[in-house]
């Protein structure tokens, strides 16, 4: 994982940690009081449902793990778990911390199998632990604290497939449509992306196909054979779209960069493009080599580089 992702689900954690460590201390000495009584344990937790934000089920452990009140949730008790041992649960696994409150990793319920995570707090009578109040929640409930995820632009590799990998240079480039009409493929691509709206296209050179997204309409793909990216005719399917001002990539560079992935294509005919993407709101390109090893980079970036370097990290 990415460090803008681990970081932004730290973000997250903290903030549900805040919301709920108060409520859940408080239940705590509530129950710290009446810890021998199942019925009085199920009242304090039923009266304190409500205040424990977005809980799912709340329910009390000793300190080897085993449930001695019932589940509490929205529909009121669930005696059936009184008894569960919860010690091999994922949330049972992880070290507490010295002040009393984990909120723990994510994990999939028993009986949902449904992302979820639980909140564990210690509880306490003067310096001895006595057990546990857990917490459930499933993760469609919690509210999400952080603003949307910026992609990172920084340049990543991905190895793909080690059984490719390992036969490379066995393989050999086998001209594909695509290849035999590259100038009009570009140029079309070009059209589309400039002047009519095409704001994604993901090129397969090895199937002489694009899967391609439209402004107008975002959340559908549409798929363009060998057929269509030779004539072109298609772009008159698409009305004229002002070529979007929050673009990353300038209007200008695009047909560099798709120059570029033709370069990349037939550059060498062991190391050879066999897919690659344009971003124009993101700014990224990726490159799918022979060797089914995947980069991601900034347009930028990737005009910056030759051809030799290319081939060479493919490798």
């Amino acid at each position: 994982m990415n460090e803008t992702l681990r970081n932004a689900i730290h973000h997250q954690r903290v903030e549900l940690a805040e919301m709920l460590q108060e409520p859940l201390g408080e239940l705590a000495k509530q129950c710290a009081r009446v810890w021998d009584s199942r019925e009085e344990l199920d009242s304090i937790l039923t009266d304190g449902f409500r205040t424990v934000p977005h809980c799912l089920f709340l329910y009390a452990m000793n300190s080897e793990g085993i449930q001695i009140s019932d589940n509490i949730g929205i529909g009121g008790l669930l005696p059936e778990h009184f008894g569960r041992d919860r010690s091999v649960r994922p949330y049972m696994r992880e070290v507490v911390p010295p002040w009393g409150f984990l909120l723990s990793d994510a994990y999939l319920s028993l009986r949902a199998h449904r992302p979820s995570v639980t909140a564990v707090q210690v509880v306490r009578s003067n310096d001895e632990m006595l057990g546990f109040i857990g917490a459930d929640f499933d993760l469609r409930d919690l509210p999400s604290t952080t603003e949307t995820v910026e992609e990172p632009i920084d340049w990543r590799q991905i190895k793909g497939d080690p059984s490719i990998r390992g036969t490379v240079f066995q393989q050999h480039r086998v001209e594909s449509l695509m290849d035999r009409n590259m100038d009009t493929n570009c140029a079309v691509l070009e059209d589309l992306i400039t002047e009519r709206g095409l704001f994604q296209a993901v090129i397969h050179f090895s199937s002489s196909r694009a899967t391609v997204w439209f402004i107008d309409d975002p959340f559908r793909y549409r798929i363009f054979d060998h057929e269509a990216l030779s004539d072109p005719d298609i772009c008159l399917l698409y009305p004229r779209r002002q070529y979007p001002g929050e673009a990353v990539i300038p209007r200008d560079r695009v047909i560099d960069v798709l120059n570029g992935m033709r370069q990349l294509r037939t550059a060498d005919d062991t190391l050879y493009l066999r897919s690659a993407s344009i971003n124009i709101f993101n700014g990224l390109v990726s490159l799918t080599f022979s060797c089914d090893g995947t980069h991601y980079m900034s347009w930028q970036e990737f005009l910056d580089k030759d051809m030799s370097f290319w081939v060479g990290c493919a490798a």
